[in-house]
């Protein structure tokens, strides 16, 4: 009888779990103690060698622990609750709570009359009506990241984010955001790949610092491999929409101007980032009516430099107004996502929904409509041409069929994008851009 090979699948590699991990179709991977057939995760596997049994963890039953060490696992767990930061404040960036207009539950689509789609196109149009609803595309790339585009270790996902991370930093160097003297606060930073390439196109600048908010634990971080003396790198383990920039203590100590970031965040995100930058540290105690603006520094091209613009430190503490430290913004440069994801609660375009007589149902619909702009019709998809009938023909017939069943705001399908281009639109008007 042939012996199993230890290759983890038909047999357990040596030293490791000899738990079979049914979803994964494989052996457990983890290293096992002296004598030990079972890791701890899966101890209770085999029962024999077993000396305590193992228990879900009552924070998070995800991971098991030794249920004579459950007294000492509750203090340092992961999940377990720890104290708000000095930079947490409860909803300071959500926005005021739900209008009275806001739909209960949400019609989908499907369940609409075709005379109800109607008048949601009519007001759709209506409302955009000399709006700029397409944008300039501006796709650059930067020399940061040359090496990695060409490197054929890359596959496609990674080039993928490579290009979408190369043309962020060209546009962001057009626009004389990157630079020595500022901090750079990267929103759903995830991992920090874009915080680590602003750093490496960064690399011969001293006084340049970081902060990655991410609310979830994120492992293999790419951050931790830059800390210097005059770079540093921090991560702030908060929801945006928790966040107060204008009370870390890094922003606070060093009074440097804020340049946010982001890669793919989607609408919700936006619109909090959006406010944590321009809101204002009042706004909770103001129950979410629009605060005064930040300030908005200009940026001046300093002679000689050609990565970025020379900014002027924030107010310090004596120049506080109004009891708080003013948030200097230099910047923003996020790349837009998932526009169905936005919320009415942290829409930043409240206001020119209202004042075009437009409310929380009209955005709830406008939401599921904007996946229009970017779907196909099944009736224009078939590859080749029914019995009797020319090529030609056929084509010509399918395309008649598709203009016929597309409804007539797909033709100018742009126009649902405007849920991001009119938080774009608030911004540059708080930000006087």
């Amino acid at each position: 009888m042939d012996v199993p090979i230890a290759d983890g699948v038909s047999a357990p590699l040596t030293g490791r779990c000899s738990f079979y991990v049914e979803k994964k179709k494989r052996y457990c991977k983890m290293i096992v103690g002296s004598g030990k057939s079972y890791c701890g995760e899966h101890a209770n596997a085999g029962e024999k060698e077993s000396e305590n049994k193992r228990i879900p963890c009552p924070l998070d039953p995800k991971h098991t622990v030794f249920e004579n060490l459950l007294a000492k696992h509750l203090k340092k767990c992961n999940s377990r609750v720890k104290p708000k930061p000095v930079f947490y404040v409860q909803d300071i960036n959500a926005g005021p709570t739900i209008d009275d207009d806001t739909p209960k539950v949400e019609v989908p689509l499907a369940d609409r009359s075709k005379a109800e789609l109607d008048i949601l196109i009519t007001k759709l149009k209506t409302a955009v009506k000399g709006f700029k609803c397409k944008h300039e595309e501006s796709i650059k790339s930067h020399a940061a990241l040359h090496d990695a585009l060409n490197d054929p270790k890359n596959g496609d996902t990674a080039f993928k984010h490579l290009k979408q991370q190369a043309s962020l930093l060209g546009n962001m160097e057009d626009l004389q955001l990157l630079g020595p003297k500022r901090c750079f606060v990267e929103f759903g930073a995830g991992k920090g790949k874009l915080s680590h390439w602003i750093h490496v196109a960064l690399k011969d600048y001293d006084d340049i610092h970081f902060l990655l908010v991410e609310r979830s634990s994120t492992r293999f971080k790419v951050d931790g491999k830059h800390q210097n003396d005059n770079t540093k790198f921090e991560r702030l383990q908060v929801d945006i929409q928790h966040l107060d920039l204008r009370k870390v203590p890094l922003l606070q100590e060093k009074g440097l101007p804020v340049v946010g970031v982001g890669k793919h965040l989607c609408g919700a995100a936006t619109d909090l980032a959006l406010q944590c930058l321009l809101g204002s540290s009042d706004a909770a105690a103001r129950g979410g009516q629009d605060p005064p603006p930040s300030k908005r520094l200009k940026l001046q091209q300093l002679p000689g430099e050609s990565t970025g613009a020379e900014l002027p430190p924030s107010p310090s503490v004596a120049e506080e107004t109004g009891g708080r430290q003013e948030l200097a913004v230099g910047g923003v440069a996020i790349a837009l996502c998932c526009h169905h994801r936005c919320d009415w609660r942290h829409y930043v375009g409240k206001e020119f929904f209202k004042d075009r007589g437009l409310g929380a149902p009209e955005f709830a619909a406008f939401l599921r409509m904007s996946s229009w702009a970017t779907c196909g019709f099944s009736q224009a998809k078939r590859s080749s041409p029914p019995q009797g009938q020319t090529g030609e023909t056929f084509e010509e017939e399918a395309h008649e069929a598709t203009e016929e069943s597309e409804p007539d705001l797909l033709k100018g399908a742009g126009r649902l994008t405007t849920l991001s281009g009119i938080s774009v639109n608030w911004f540059r008007e708080r930000s006087k851009w």
